[in-house]
């Protein structure tokens, strides 16, 4: 079942962004090279036997639960950690003229709510963004291997790139569903003053206004922001790490030190978080002033926005998303690397 996959088990986006397998000696899947002594390398069993050792195989339901729970600490407490930030950009999206920029909306928010103002919604982010990085990186492995299996070994390694975009944009699209909620709740608290100061105050009031549409209504301006948000990440961070390989670091990847990969993942997330920024920044406007208003749709928000109007606060949200993904990418990575020796053995006996 894993064969179609051996490539992909090298060329995990947030392990190897490109295929290694000559630079980590396994050479073609197919076959059974003699190792650098000239001694065939072991046979299936004794890798089998191998594998036992290690956490997990690549592929079963511990490894994507590992994944998920990966992207559950990545993106739950990295999200948690820039609400003083997310908060002023949603206030600039949604009262540009009360507040007229990244510096003067910290100024505005500590005068009229101090210090700890700037944590409001910091439940609903944590939760919300909990679940969502739990279904991102565990629905992306899934669909990684599902739609691997549908194309077969050869056309998924010549379109290892379309198939990470696949898989990312089909992971998103269950990731917004479990993220709506409380995205609609943090907003409510954020943007609009006495409404609530918690979620526990902000969801039952939401639910007896407008009952759970109140807490869907925003799912499809999300997915028009997070699915193309996600596809860009990994596309964008994958081709980055390549480059900054190929042009900047003056060694392959396979003789850096783990401290030294994670600085140029870090440098590949920040600069793939800027162009997730921009590409999908119209839809968060439009989400931000969406979750405020009762009875709006999607379409009449982003009418009465204009082509102006839905690039507010993008530069607070460059910043945020940037340092948003290259934390992600790097956290994630620390993380699979911990179970990545597990999942080289599977790949050397499935071979």
């Amino acid at each position: 079942m894993f064969s179609s996959v051996a490539h992909l088990a090298r060329a995990n986006p947030f392990n190897t962004p490109h295929l290694q397998l000559l630079h980590d000696g396994l050479g073609d899947l197919r076959s059974n090279p003699p190792g650098p002594t000239g001694q065939p390398r072991r046979p299936r069993n004794l890798a089998a036997a191998a594998v036992e050792e290690y956490s997990c195989e690549f592929g079963s339901a511990k490894y994507y639960a590992l994944c998920g729970f990966g992207g559950v600490l990545s993106c739950g407490l990295t999200h948690t950690a820039v609400v003083p930030l997310d908060l002023v950009k949603c206030r600039m999206q949604v009262d540009p003229q009360k507040y007229k920029g990244i510096f003067n909306g910290f100024s505005v928010t500590l005068k009229e709510d101090g210090v700890r103002g700037l944590a409001k919604g910091w439940a609903p982010t944590f939760i919300g963004y909990s679940m969502q990085g739990l279904c991102k990186f565990g629905f992306y492995e899934v669909f990684k291997v599902l739609y691997s299996n549908m194309l077969g070994e050869e056309n998924t390694y010549l379109w290892r790139t379309s198939l990470y975009l696949a898989a990312s944009a089909s992971a998103e699209f269950f990731a917004d569903i479990a993220l709506a909620p409380m995205e609609a709740a943090k907003v409510r608290i954020q943007t609009q003053p006495g409404y609530a100061n918690t979620l526990r105050d902000a969801a039952p009031k939401m639910y007896k206004e407008e009952g759970l549409k109140a807490f869907y209504k925003g799912v499809a301006p999300l997915w028009m922001r997070q699915i193309p948000y996600t596809m860009m990440k990994f596309a964008c961070f994958e081709r980055t790490v390549e480059a900054l390989y190929k042009f900047v670091v003056p060694k392959p990847r396979s003789e850096c030190s783990k401290p030294e990969q994670l600085v140029v993942t870090f440098i590949a997330g920040y600069i793939a978080g800027v162009f997730c920024a921009i590409v999908s920044h119209p839809a968060d406007s439009v989400v931000s002033v969406l979750n405020k208003e009762k009875g709006s749709s999607a379409s009449q928000v982003l009418k009465r926005l204009g082509f102006k109007g839905v690039w507010k606060g993008l530069f607070a949200r460059i910043i945020m998303i940037g340092t948003l993904t290259a934390l992600q990418v790097s956290e994630e990575e620390a993380w699979v690397n911990s179970i990545d020796r597990s999942k080289q053995m599977w790949t050397e006996s499935a071979c």
